[in-house]
């Protein structure tokens, strides 16, 4: 704990002040003396910074050849060529300046790092947009809060339209090249499997869609009339007469009005193109217009997907060379089967005739010549061009960069720190710069030495990691990657794997969670539809429960073993169930039906560490309960979220040490902390508010600290301190100001034992220091303001 910025004003009359406080037990001369120390520290020293998270990385990981998180969308400076700003699906925006040597992140303390479009205004190039949400439609593609901008090339923004947009994704923004000012932008509903997961039930979710245009650069917004009342998947307009616009209408999951749509003026009236274009419904909708050129257009139009997200397949590439009125098959590209997720067309500039389509892969069409030029990593979200002409390309490893049309590429991303974790990020048992974790398509990796370019040791998706020492001395590590049954094991610390998943079967919740039972590191405990047992450490599987779901396509997200007692096991299921065990998951009584949350793996569960029926629960929604504890093994509940903003809670912890449970939330938009077991909750330290995902607090074993893994921004950690801050920071909100100086002192004042009433005594060595002894005297207001003196 640290004090913040400010100066804490010495009482008027400090002497005064202790004339009225009672009079101390025993405190003399070294009482005084502390009083004086006290005083002259509050009243004259000048406090330091908030707490302080430490980023980890991965900044990049390994895995080919150095990737990064998802990045969703690129703006290049028309005159620059090394001036950058990416947007990253859930890491906020980043610039550089030296053509992606250096990366800056931009946006780490607004109230969303979702990110879907990014624009530059062509009239003044230190304005940048940034619509938040991100609209490739995935369970991890969250819900926007509105639109970001700056207007001094990205040192500080501000959110606006929130009303407008909130709850929604922006696929596309596109400036007005005639009118300054003047911008449009194309929004869509959250997605997800089922329908609007991402949108983690907003209140605006389905507030709405369509093609918004702003005159005053995005302070003000009106809905443009005429298009079908559906996820606008793209928008374009002509780089020479600004009243002809382009719109994408994709709903993912298919609509009879899905097609492109033209509108000659300003967007007041639209058409529907046709000639030569599909007959057949369509999905997703992708559009690109020649910056030279602008009669000549593409799209790549997809299959309609499934409710579980398959189905999606590439239906082609098409052109128009005259503004729409006609078109004819130009190209394709691999989809793969969820082709919702990843769509994007680009046409070179000065070269109307070559395109890129970005799918699964690359391609590059020139006339009847098709080439697949795929950077380092697949899955492509964003095509774009720099000032030099240089081709960029934004994907699920991050940026990449050609200069010869995609024959080769450069990787960008050294530095930038937009790796999406799971949950289930593992420490070592001993060194405290070892960390493991699972991320979104970019496998599964390991910080070693302190460097925070990851080493890549598993691919994939990575899921659960569980990192331990077993019964001879060895650091055991388990990784997985999706489906059910990929589960693999390392008994030299992550440096080589085998595979560990035979027995294993059933329904996924695409990342099955798996957990260590804490008194035996040769059995473990893993989750499909019901709960598997391995006895010889991953060797051999056996079914230990029957399902636990309610049937369907169901499975276990979350599972959790009380470190105290492993005969106490709970779960939960993505179709809103909480069950308890008894015992060691044999079977299972159901606490809880309709708890909402996210469909993937959680760690929304936790066990207190040393009581093994306090289970703490979180809930990754919006308007839910968001924290909240069973002291009966799941029988009864109680709200803890106090005035916890409402914002999804994916995980929550708690330490013991203090008299009152010091909790922890992971939300959405950063860490929150509560001292007064759930009442009053205030953000911890400053970190970024991006999703926390994940949440480690280690107190034990010399380890004072929170690991947070976060999917957009990596990994982070903070010190925690010792005791002195359970007392010290009276609102939790990790610095110490005059407002806990002033909140104890009201306390005390009003003879409020179970605010007030610290210790016995304010010396150390004599007896009852630092234990309440239930009466309220001097020694309690010196003894607090030693903790605060000493920046606890």
């Amino acid at each position: 704990m640290r004090h913040s910025e400010r100066r804490l004003p010495p009482p008027s009359g400090s002497q005064s002040l202790v004339r009225r406080l009672p009079r101390t037990r025993g405190r003399g001369a070294g009482g005084l003396a502390l009083l004086a120390f006290a005083l002259s520290v509050v009243s004259h020293a000048t406090l330091a910074l908030a707490q302080t998270w430490e980023e980890l990385g991965p900044a990049p990981t390994s895995v080919s050849g150095g990737s990064a998180g998802r990045v969703s969308s690129i703006a290049c400076s028309p005159t620059d060529p090394d001036l950058y700003y990416v947007g990253a699906a859930d890491g906020g925006v980043w610039k550089t300046t030296d053509g992606g040597l250096n990366w800056t992140p931009l946006t780490d303390h607004m109230p969303t790092t979702a990110i879907g479009a990014v624009e530059i205004d062509p009239f003044d190039e230190r304005i940048i947009y940034a619509g938040t949400g991100e609209a490739n439609f995935a369970n991890h593609s969250r819900y926007g809060l509105g639109l970001l901008r700056s207007m001094d090339a990205g040192a500080t923004w501000e959110l606006l339209a929130g009303e407008t947009f909130a709850g929604r994704c922006f696929s596309r923004i596109v400036c007005d090249p005639a009118t300054p000012g003047v911008l449009y932008a194309s929004i869509t509903r959250a997605g997800g499997f089922p329908e609007l997961a991402a949108a983690r039930g907003h209140p605006q979710a389905e507030s709405p869609l369509g093609v918004f245009r702003s005159a005053d650069r995005g302070e003000t917004w009106t809905r443009l009339p005429g298009l079908p009342e559906l996820s606008i998947t793209d928008l374009a307009i002509d780089p020479f007469n600004a009243s002809v616009l382009y719109a994408g209408v994709g709903r993912i999951f298919g609509s009879p009005d899905n097609g492109v749509y033209k509108s000659s003026d300003a967007g007041q009236t639209w058409t529907r193109l046709s000639g030569g274009l599909p007959t057949q419904e369509l999905g997703r909708v992708t559009l690109a217009v020649s910056p030279d050129e602008p009669q000549t257009l593409v799209t790549l139009l997809t299959r309609p997907s499934s409710p579980t997200g398959g189905g999606a397949q590439s239906i082609g590439g098409y052109r128009s060379t005259d503004g729409g009125q006609t078109w004819s098959a130009y190209g394709t590209v691999s989809q793969s089967s969820y082709g919702w997720y990843l769509s994007v067309a680009s046409i070179r500039p000065g070269a109307p005739g070559t395109v890129f389509y970005g799918g699964l892969l690359m391609n590059r069409q020139i006339g009847g010549q098709s080439a697949s030029v795929t950077p380092p990593h697949v899955d492509i979200h964003a095509i774009e061009w720099d000032a030099a002409g240089r081709l960029l390309s934004g994907n699920d490893g991050g940026v990449h960069r050609s200069e010869d049309l995609g024959a080769s590429w450069t990787n960008l991303n050294v530095g930038l720190g937009t790796i999406q974790f799971y949950a289930g990020v593992s420490t070592h048992p001993s060194d405290d710069d070892w960390f493991a974790g699972g991320t979104q398509d970019n496998g599964s990796s390991v910080r070693r030495n302190g460097n925070n370019s990851w080493s890549h040791v598993l691919g994939g998706d990575g899921g659960w990691t569980q990192t331990f020492l077993d019964g001879l001395g060895r650091v055991v590590v388990f990784a997985e990657s999706q489906g059910t049954g990929n589960l693999s094991r390392s008994t030299n610390g992550g440096m080589s794997f085998q595979g560990a998943g035979g027995g294993l079967s059933g329904r996924n919740c695409f990342l099955p969670p798996y957990v260590v039972d804490p008194s035996d590191p040769q059995r473990l405990l893993y989750a499909t539809e019901r709960v598997f047992e391995s006895t010889n450490g991953g060797t051999q599987w056996a079914a230990l429960s029957g399902d636990l779901t309610a049937g369907g396509s169901a499975a276990i997200r979350a599972l959790a073993i009380a470190p105290s007692d492993a005969r106490f096991v709970y779960a939960a299921t993505n179709d809103g169930r909480v069950l308890a065990s008894g015992d060691s998951g044999a079977t299972f009584d159901l606490v809880m039906e309709d708890h909402p949350g996210w469909p993937r793996v959680t760690r929304e569960l936790t066990v207190h560490p040393t009581e093994p029926e306090t289970v703490y629960l979180a809930a990754s929604a919006f308007g839910a309960d968001q924290v909240r504890r069973s002291r009966d093994a799941g029988l009864t509940w109680e709200t803890l979220d106090g005035d916890l903003p409402d914002v999804p809670v994916n995980v929550v912890v708690a330490d013991a040490r203090c008299e009152t449970e010091v909790l922890y939330a992971g939300t959405d938009s950063g860490v929150f902390r509560s001292l007064n077991g759930g009442r009053n909750w205030y953000r911890f330290g400053d970190g970024p508010n991006a999703v926390v995902i994940d949440l480690r607090l280690e107190v034990e074993g010399g380890r004072e600290r929170l690991v947070i893994g976060t999917q957009g921004r990596g990994l982070w950690r903070a010190a925690v301190g010792g005791e002195c801050w359970c007392r010290a920071d009276q609102n939790g909100d990790g610095t110490l100001s005059n407002d806990d100086f002033f909140a104890y002192l009201s306390a005390y004042a009003a003879g409020d034992l179970a605010g007030a009433d610290l210790t016995g005594s304010a010396l150390p060595g004599v007896p009852g220091f630092g234990e309440p002894d239930g009466v309220l005297s001097g020694d309690d207001f010196f003894y607090y303001l030693g903790l605060y003196a000493a920046g606890c």
